[in-house]
């Protein structure tokens, strides 16, 4: 039941639309994928989207490029299995590049890591509903037009309480 509620939540909310990664990330991730298994650029961006738990996907314009620059480089290589759709197979100067980069690898695999707990964490129902109520209070209470200066002192008061026992937690 829970996994069905985190589906529809994640259904219902836009994808991060900031750039999580860099090119030099998103490269050193697609080899990561390309080591173990060959891939299409569609199936790196939806390996990536389920390593941030669905929270943020690549754009195509971040990928397909860097799939030309890795094979300019040497790093990889047209799958001889690939089919209709270009597939792509890790060379052995990508497995070089991989290995030389195992450091900065862990540090964006913890970083889309993170990214996937906040998505599940956030989708607990009690912690949704709160940060509901939150919002939509803090909405409403600010779009009245004749809130004083000790009325907003007051919410900015319960705001920074609020993030500070939430941060001490």
């Amino acid at each position: 039941m829970r996994e069905e509620k985190s589906a529809q939540s994640r259904a219902g909310r836009q994808k991060r639309r900031e750039r999580l990664l860099d090119a030099a990330d998103a490269r050193l991730l697609m080899l990561h994928i390309l080591a173990q298994r060959s891939a299409h650029g569609y199936e790196l961006i939806k390996a990536i989207e389920e390593m941030a738990g669905g929270e943020y996907a690549p754009s195509p314009s971040l990928i397909y490029p860097n799939l030309t620059l890795l094979e300019e480089m040497g790093q990889i290589a047209p799958a001889p299995d690939g089919g209709d759709k270009k597939a792509w197979q890790l060379t052995t100067a990508g497995h070089d590049a991989l290995a030389e980069q195992q450091e900065k690898l862990t540090a964006v695999t913890a970083r889309l890591e993170t990214l996937a707990v906040l998505v599940a964490n956030r989708d607990i129902p009690a912690i949704s509903e709160a940060i509901h109520l939150m919002k939509g209070t803090l909405h409403q209470r600010l779009a009245q037009a004749d809130l004083s200066p000790a009325t907003l002192a007051k919410i900015v008061s319960a705001l920074e309480k609020a993030a500070k026992d939430i941060a001490a937690s």
